[in-house]
């Protein structure tokens, strides 16, 4: 669906595949121009010709968002390149699943990112839309966000953090016009889940987990973060929308 963002700006964090690829594509569809970040460049640039190819605007700027001072070069490129900004999608984030997330290491680098990282786009961020007049901003949390996982420790503060990052956010920029919402994924078909899906038995497992029986598609989270960001969503804020097959519904 196009929402009709001819001259707006778009960020994208984590747009090198999966649902971060799948947003920037859905924002240059809708007529945005779009800034594609990632720490991975080859994918990042990648993200770009796809949207170039299709004849859309879009331009790569590495950050590492857990780093200040590359999250405020990732706004000033953006400001600098199209004027303004108007929506960001801070999709950025790792997971660790495969170590011992009590380990005081990887427990800080999983925040670093997935929470850090958050709070320093939204800080940024919001400081540029204000300038213009407003915007709207979509963090991406997970269902670990909602509810517990006996697996992931760091994962799942980090992602219940969002949420509470996102209504902070929509309550701090409500009455200046920007709207903070998240979107909270089940399990989606993505280069971060491969490593378990990749296995038939694992993959049958996590389907029959969720009552749709099937994974979900990054194209389908992608929809719902554009929606939140366009004019269709103008009184929604605050709120964490759950797309996930139903799995929470259990």
């Amino acid at each position: 669906m196009n929402y009709e963002m001819d001259g707006k700006v778009a960020i994208v964090t984590g747009a090198s595949g999966g649902i971060g690829r799948a947003t920037a594509l859905a924002f240059a569809a809708s007529g945005a121009s779009v800034v594609v970040s990632d720490v991975q460049e080859d994918k990042g640039e990648e993200t770009v010709r796809l949207i170039t190819d299709r004849g859309g605007k879009s331009i790569f700027q590495r950050c590492n968002v857990a780093d200040e001072a590359d999250v405020k070069a990732l706004i000033n490129r953006a400001v600098s390149e199209y004027g303004r900004l108007d929506y960001a999608c801070n999709n950025a984030g790792i997971n660790n699943i495969q170590k011992d997330e009590y380990d005081l290491d990887v427990w800080e680098q999983s925040l670093s990112v997935n929470l850090t990282g958050v709070m320093l786009c939204m800080k940024a961020e919001a400081e540029a839309m204000l300038a213009n007049g407003g915007g709207a901003i979509v963090n991406t949390s997970s269902i670990n966000g909602l509810v517990g996982n006996p697996m992931q420790a760091a994962y799942t503060a980090g992602k219940h953090g969002v949420v509470g990052l996102t209504r902070h956010g929509a309550l701090r920029w409500a009455e200046a016009g920007i709207r903070v919402n998240c979107v909270c994924p089940g399990v989606i078909q993505t280069p971060m889940t491969d490593v378990i899906s990749q296995n038939p038995e694992i993959k049958k497992t996590m389907e029959s987990m969720t009552p749709m029986k099937r994974l979900g598609q990054p194209e389908e989270i992608a929809s719902a973060i554009v929606w939140l960001c366009s004019d269709q969503a103008s009184f929604v804020t605050g709120h964490p929308m759950v797309i996930d097959g139903g799995a929470t519904a259990v």
